[in-house]
């Protein structure tokens, strides 16, 4: 039977309540960390995450893990919140996820927002639920800013949207460009501009808002806090001239499996591309093409190359030479001859 938090019961593990209920607090995310790490239920605290870019295999070997190993997943991935976005952001088949309990996909609409902090809390609150029953939770994903949160206890600021300073800031990078925008940030906060590629203008409008809002840095603001976990980082790669030929092949099979249709659907039911759930991956790219501005080809041509850019964009998050990230080479190593790496993590985390 499909488990996944979003839908009936499992959708209150985000809500207030249900953190009340287990005694998570309901304000900063740091303080939910000292909850965790104070709670006697969770005996083992074993943290499985794995990562890497797009189109390299995440998803076959997170199945594998979890069904070998008694894991849960919990996605750390940020184009799966959203229902009715499945064939163009990839997301497990319903059959997959009947295999393995899920978490954190199917979690909002499109029109709704799955913020940072949002995605944090449920995120240690699926881990501890987890813990609970005794399973091993694998924190899966390719949204590297996701995954650090967790894995790094960021404490993120919790400033409200000012949606007249957010109006101001998308004209200016309508009118001056996004290079602009990106560049203002870069002098009022250097490190959180070095984190954040400029063509996201959403987030760098985020980062803006935080900084011109309280008057300082976000990066200054994102303090860290050490997390209650025994953690392993599994990071998936290959050559990129391979996992580009993936990324094809991948975007011809979502044309395929009806992602035109998919994004007629959205549109027709009134999601507007503004929305940041259709401004992303595979989506956004139909604008001109719905609108009588190009043809077909063209779309599935720009999806590659922005997918193309996506992956390099994700190498930034996930850098091979970071010593706290476990590399393999797919193409090299088996799903085998991982899972026996990740035994022998678990048993040292046991002894």
């Amino acid at each position: 039977m499909e488990q996944e938090v979003g839908s009936g019961e499992a959708r209150k593990q985000g809500s207030g309540e249900a953190r009340k209920q287990r005694g998570y607090p309901q304000s900063a995310t740091c303080n939910s960390l000292s909850a965790i790490r104070n709670s006697s239920f969770v005996i083992r605290n074993s943290l499985l995450v794995i990562v890497g870019p797009t189109a390299v295999g995440k998803t076959a070997l997170s199945l594998h893990l979890a069904e070998v190993l008694e894991g849960e997943i919990v996605s750390a991935d940020s184009r799966l919140f959203y229902r009715g976005m499945d064939i163009g952001t990839a997301k497990p088949s319903s059959e997959e996820r009947a295999r393995v309990p899920h978490h954190l996909i199917n979690i909002a609409e499109p029109d709704e927002t799955v913020g940072l902090v949002e995605f944090q809390e449920r995120a240690y609150s699926a881990i501890a639920d987890v813990h609970v029953r005794g399973k091993l939770p694998l924190l899966v994903g390719g949204s590297g800013q996701y995954v650090r949160a967790v894995v790094e206890g960021w404490c993120i600021p919790r400033v409200l949207p000012d949606h007249a300073l957010r109006a101001e800031l998308e004209a200016q990078a309508e009118r001056d460009g996004a290079e602009q925008l990106h560049a203002r940030l870069a002098q009022l906060d250097p490190d959180g501009a070095q984190r954040i590629d400029f063509r996201n203008v959403r987030r760098v409008i985020r980062a803006l808002e935080v900084c011109l809002i309280t008057g300082r840095p976000i990066s200054e603001q994102q303090r860290k806090r050490p997390v209650p976990y025994h953690i392993l980082q599994v990071g998936l790669t290959m050559e990129r001239a391979a996992l580009y030929a993936r990324v094809e092949q991948r975007v011809e099979a979502m044309m395929a499996a009806g992602l035109e249709n998919e994004v007629r659907r959205l549109t027709e039911a009134g999601y507007g591309w503004d929305l940041p759930a259709m401004s992303g991956l595979g989506y956004v790219q139909f604008r001109p093409y719905f609108e009588g501005r190009a043809v077909l080809e063209e779309v599935v041509a720009e999806i590659k190359r922005v997918t193309r850019r996506f992956v390099r964009h994700q190498y930034n998050w996930f850098r091979l030479s970071d010593p706290a990230i476990r590399w393999f080479d797919v193409t090299r190593t088996t799903a085998d001859e991982i899972e026996a790496v990740v035994r022998v993590w678990l048993e040292g985390d046991r002894s």
